[in-house]
């Protein structure tokens, strides 16, 4: 018996530690260093360290006027210069104000912006300012936002739109990354066609291979297409084998203790594998091993179990190996807009949607119903021994928590 095995129902939480403690057994710790430009999606090898001040120097929050606030007795003042945004200000005269425009810097001896809204220019061209004023009212100070020498965002970090916007900020022009990871993803059984051949008798089309590796690439991991094993002990061997160069195996289906379970067969001959039934509906089959020396995880075949399995268990397994520590996905508490009179024994991810506040889950809930997930918003989480009355609450997790 593996070290993976566990007799009965493996929790969720289990599962994922050792998924964990797999992917940190071999983390991408290669680099490479890319422009913003093509930044999105990957994953920081060295922290984001601030090399000047944001603002570089105080400015106006606001179009409008800047002066000394200790200048100001109620009179209008005179309007000494205009400064725009990208323009360098003179000094400011005692006892004047200037007119500034939102971003512009503040010239010397301004401590106070007045909005424009709140003044009167009168025919002499001096400002009256209508309203009380406060010391550094809609002022940025210099290096609000960071200061030099700041880590602004560590190692680790995935990028998206706003910290790519972040690192644009600070002048970045590239960014040191890990590589991507290498993906092999196929599928078995002599049943599986590929779209656009024609089915033969008790064939259907393999939907888990696009689904996974369109989510891979979504993931900024290069997918691999390793295509279908057919239940053919040779054939299988072979093309493990072929997989000289990936970080890890990804398979849908197959892997069990059956006659025609030649994936395990040839992982039990030449790595290690273990077999976990997982306190998770759908997709209770996991499998967890190696084949020579490369990862492996096996997902279950049906296409609903595929998507859960992959959400919630393989997604952060990929995540952590390239050095993301927050890798669960953001959920919130709903309203059950439907009754759940039986407890099970596993935990439950209905394909579900809000609606008028509350969680409806889809009609079918079948493991093998891809449709549920294409109408569904997320997955309404029924932890295991619950019950549940309209009206009670339960975690909703996004799909968009889990997509990419």
């Amino acid at each position: 018996m593996s070290s993976c095995d566990q007799p009965g129902l493996m929790p969720v939480e289990t599962a994922l530690e050792r998924l964990f403690a797999m992917a940190e057994a071999a983390p991408i710790n290669e680099t490479e260093r890319v422009s913003l430009a093509d930044g999105e999606g990957r994953i920081l090898a060295q922290s984001l360290i601030a090399t000047l001040d944001l603002p570089p120097w105080a400015n106006s929050a606001m179009d409008g006027y800047a002066l000394r606030l200790a200048d100001w007795t109620g009179e209008p003042l005179v309007i000494s210069q205009r400064i725009q945004a990208g323009s360098a200000p003179l000094p400011l005269q005692p006892g004047t104000c200037a007119r500034i425009f939102t971003g512009a810097p503040l010239p010397l001896g301004a401590d106070t912006v007045e909005m424009q809204e709140n003044t009167t220019l009168a025919d002499d061209g001096r400002v009256a300012f209508s309203e009380p004023l406060k010391l550094g009212q809609n002022v940025r100070l210099q290096g609000q936002e960071t200061r030099i020498g700041d880590e602004v965002l560590p190692v680790g970090t995935r990028m998206g739109p706003i910290e790519l916007g972040l690192a644009a900020s600070l002048g970045c022009a590239d960014l040191l990354v890990r590589r991507r990871l290498r993906v092999a993803v196929l599928s078995t059984g002599d049943e599986l066609v590929e779209p656009g051949q024609a089915l033969g008798p008790g064939q259907i089309y393999n939907s888990n291979r696009r689904l996974l590796i369109s989510w891979l690439h979504r993931l900024g991991c290069e997918a691999v297409d390793a295509g279908i094993l057919p239940d053919d002990l040779q054939q299988t061997r072979a093309a493990l084998a072929a997989l000289a160069d990936v970080d890890l195996i990804l398979s849908t289906g197959g892997v069990s203790v059956g006659e025609a379970d030649f994936l395990g067969v040839v992982l039990r001959e030449e790595g290690e594998l273990a077999l976990w039934k997982l306190a998770i509906k759908p997709g209770k089959p996991l499998t967890c091993g190696h084949f020579r020396g490369v990862p492996v995880i096996g997902l279950p075949g049906n296409p609903a179990s595929t998507l859960v399995t992959f959400a919630l268990l393989a997604r952060p397994y990929l995540l952590r190996r390239l050095g993301v520590q927050r890798v669960a996905p953001l959920g919130f508490k709903v309203p059950a807009g439907f009754v759940w009179s039986k407890p099970g024994a596993r935990r439950e991810y209905l394909r579900a949607r809000l609606e008028n506040g509350q969680v409806l889950p889809y009609p079918n809930q079948s493991s093998g119903v891809l449709r549920s997930a294409a109408w569904a918003e997320g997955f309404a989480e029924v932890l295991e021994g619950t019950t549940l009355a309209i009206g009670d609450s339960l975690r909703f997790i996004p799909l968009s928590e889990v997509l990419g």
